[in-house]
């Protein structure tokens, strides 16, 4: 249920342009989700590019969104089409927005609100035709507090809001995620390999903390170490087995 209400949310906003802001946690989805209202929208044939804002050096991150011309700054030997300038037409996804310089939020804060950048060391403005998408594995109120993000920021990208529940909250959620990602697993190596019942049950009790990432990682090992056929309980990491042996003690007791 709480994912159909997100796939409800994916499909209204999709054929609108404003902003959206998707939380949750590392692992549960939101690249995918950008990426699915991006598929619905009208923008669907124009490109989309990820930006994870945390990955690029504060040195270089508005070289890398908007750009540079040659000579502008040491290294700079040709011009560089930014982000902004490569995604025209299409979406933006700023992934981890709050790791963004604050100095460099005002000035994503100005091409939000006037459509225009200008590439470093040019005096010329540029059109910026894309769609932002943002997402954040903090919670953006507390974000605001800390001075990670700007609260005038925040007002302008947080015009749809989509949250994400961790994957420990959806539990119904796992067996059908675990099957899926087997059997695309075994559709790429060509074997046939089902989860066994106990498997199934302990995935099911793990926490799951690196959410839906996590639990495919999982499978892709369990998958690689298992033999055709029935994909046991002991083809599952140990925390996860002791997990599960840890609960049936318990439940003895």
């Amino acid at each position: 249920p709480a994912m159909q209400r997100i796939y409800e949310q994916i499909t209204r906003v999709a054929g609108t342009s404003v902003t959206v802001l998707i939380t949750g946690e590392s692992g549960s989805g939101k690249e995918l989700v950008a990426r699915t209202v991006h598929d619905l929208s009208r923008r669907r044939n124009n490109p989309f590019l990820a930006v994870n804002c945390g990955a690029i050096s504060p040195n270089l991150i508005e070289s890398e969104l908007f750009g540079h011309e040659k000579g502008s700054f040491t290294g700079a030997e040709r011009q560089h089409q930014g982000f902004f300038e490569r995604a025209h037409g299409g979406t933006l996804f700023l992934d981890e927005i709050t790791e963004m310089p604050s100095e460099l939020q005002v000035k994503l804060l100005r091409v939000l609100e006037t459509g225009m950048y200008m590439r470093v060391g040019s005096t010329q403005v540029q059109e910026a035709d894309v769609r932002i998408i943002t997402a954040t594995n903090r919670e953006p109120a507390r974000a605001v507090a800390s001075g990670r993000l700007r609260e005038d920021l925040l007002y302008r990208l947080n015009v749809f809001p989509i949250h994400l529940p961790p994957l420990r909250e959806r539990p119904e959620d796992i067996a059908l995620l675990a099957e899926q990602f087997l059997a695309a697993i075994c559709k790429t190596e060509g074997q046939q390999k089902r989860l066994a019942p106990a498997a199934l049950a302990t995935l099911a009790a793990w926490r799951w903390p690196g959410n839906v990432r996590e639990l495919r990682n999982v499978m892709e090992r369990a998958a690689i170490l298992s033999p055709p056929g029935r994909l046991k309980l002991d083809y599952l990491p140990a925390e996860i087995h002791a997990t599960a042996f840890l609960q049936r003690t318990a439940a003895r007791a």
